[in-house]
């Protein structure tokens, strides 16, 4: 029996993240094998998985891959787990365009139960209409279960559980509020600099999961009957011999790992470091992904070998591929806030900067010179 369910949220900001981080050590706790996922394009939410689950997080973009793939990423990776932890993005409804993309939408698509979590911290009964309206608005998404966090104690729990009994929702139980549980954040997610302070807040949240939130009620109606998939057989013969550099390190660690897998069905796939290592590996495609090279900057500027090993690996017709930081660390500058400039690989006549930016949150399609993209940061040179 394999149990698998969706973490959400009414919003952003109450928590998920750290919850789901503490069912998954909780959950770990208890002996089980455990299979994180996230929603979306999130890298950072990913790697906290990963360290915390000790089996690497697999991204399910439903904008990004067809249904299909969603459903053979997941399946297949829970073959070999327990249970799958999916984390929800944002609030559960929201997506690119209504609900297309969501949380929501991915639940639909693997026939996922989702766990809300809701912030009580400023309300108690009034959370049943709430509850009502997501358990309701679409009878396609099984809202089943609700953990409350930032509870004051037992009888603030009384009058939440009581609205959870009346909305129809099964309330699993509490997380208390406690300071320690607070995540620093980044423009894209959790800081990855954190880490140590990430490691304690999910020791103090699946302590807290274990002694107010009841997991084996979470694994009873969180049963998941759907078999296992087959494995995409369309590559296993194609391109046998190529080799893939991919550079990893703590400035460049954004990728999706099911974009590895595949990498691995045409050929070998090699890592090297453009902070630590001075020599490229020999290979037939190099892949530049995103990351912090706004933090290492200076480091990354410094390693002149490396930026020279790049340059003339382009210069002597060698593939490229870059997304977002691996762009900024293709062009001929970085420069930080605080008006630091630092050389970089110099490949494009661009320099990139951190002053005055106007992020935008959403997908993007682009249409350029007749090729069309999902996400402008993924750029190809050759």
């Amino acid at each position: 029996m394999k149990n698998a369910f969706l973490v959400a949220a009414p919003s952003s900001n109450s928590g998920k993240t750290v919850i789901t981080l503490g069912l998954i050590k909780a959950l770990k706790n208890k002996g089980l094998n455990v299979q994180p996922f996230k929603c979306g394009p999130d890298y950072i939410d990913p790697l906290q998985h990963t360290q915390v689950a000790g089996s690497r997080s697999y991204n399910l973009d439903v904008w990004m891959s067809n249904e299909e793939h969603i459903a053979q990423i997941f399946t297949q990776k829970l073959d070999n787990a327990d249970v799958g932890i999916v984390e929800g993005v944002m609030g559960l409804f929201d997506g690119a365009k209504r609900d297309k993309g969501s949380s929501a939408e991915i639940a639909q698509i693997l026939d996922l139960p989702v766990m809300l979590i809701v912030n009580a911290a400023a309300t108690a009964y009034s959370v049943a209409p709430l509850l009502y309206g997501f358990k309701n608005f679409n009878p396609n998404v099984k809202v089943c279960g609700v953990i409350f966090n930032r509870v004051s104690g037992e009888s603030h729990y009384s009058f939440l559980k009581e609205a959870a009994d009346d909305a129809g929702v099964v309330s699993l139980g509490y997380v208390p509020k406690n300071k320690d549980l607070t995540l620093e954040s980044r423009h894209l997610g959790l800081s990855l600099t954190e880490s140590e302070a990430m490691l304690k807040a999910v020791d103090v949240a699946s302590a807290l999961i274990e002694a107010h939130v009841d997991l084996d009620q979470l694994l009873k109606i969180s049963v998941y009957h759907k078999s296992g998939g087959k494995a995409n057989d369309k590559m296993k013969s194609t391109g046998k011999g190529l080799k893939f550099a991919v550079a990893h390190d703590e400035a460049f660690n954004f990728m999706y790992p099911a974009n590895i897998d595949c990498l691995k069905q045409l050929g070998e796939v090699v890592y090297f470091s453009p902070l630590h290592d001075t020599e490229l590996p020999a290979a037939d495609l190099v892949w530049m992904p995103g990351g912090y090279p706004e933090l290492y900057a200076q480091k990354l500027s410094e390693n002149v070998a490396m930026l020279n090993a790049i340059k003339q690996y382009e210069q002597g017709g060698g593939k490229l591929v870059a997304e977002c930081g691996g762009m900024m660390y293709l062009g001929q500058s970085i420069c930080l806030d605080d008006d630091t400039r630092y050389p970089m690989a110099g490949i494009f006549d661009y320099s990139s900067t951190l002053q005055n930016m106007k992020l935008k949150l959403g997908y993007r399609t682009v249409n350029i010179k007749g090729l069309f993209l999902k996400d402008m940061s993924f750029i190809t040179h050759q």
